[in-house]
């Protein structure tokens, strides 16, 4: 046994933070092939996922991937609805305001 991931095979299921720390070990060699620049993205993306840890963690998947793909996915839809509704608003006030002069 030498602490590998192999090692934790007929034992207590881990968290779903350590399942998902394991799953981005799982990519060391992806992030490894990118641009540096890149790696700070790929790793700001997972670190998205940790924001839904507690979601992911009462979510029956049997592939953690799906969960932190997925938290990833949400957190990025909301950022661009929040920015669609500023965008709007934004023009609507600008509208307001040419409509005025």
């Amino acid at each position: 046994m030498d602490g590998q991931v192999s090692d934790l095979y007929g034992r207590t299921i881990p968290s779903f933070r350590i399942a998902a720390m394991m799953e981005q070990s799982k990519w060391r060699s992806f992030r490894y092939n990118l641009d540096k620049k890149d790696r700070k993205i790929f790793d700001e993306l997972f670190s998205i996922s940790r924001l839904y840890n507690s979601t992911c963690s009462n979510c029956a998947r049997p592939m953690v991937i799906q969960c932190i793909l997925m938290s990833i996915i949400f957190h990025h839809y909301k950022q661009l609805i929040g920015s669609s509704k500023d965008n709007y608003i934004t023009k609507k006030k600008v509208s307001n305001q040419n409509s005025m002069n």
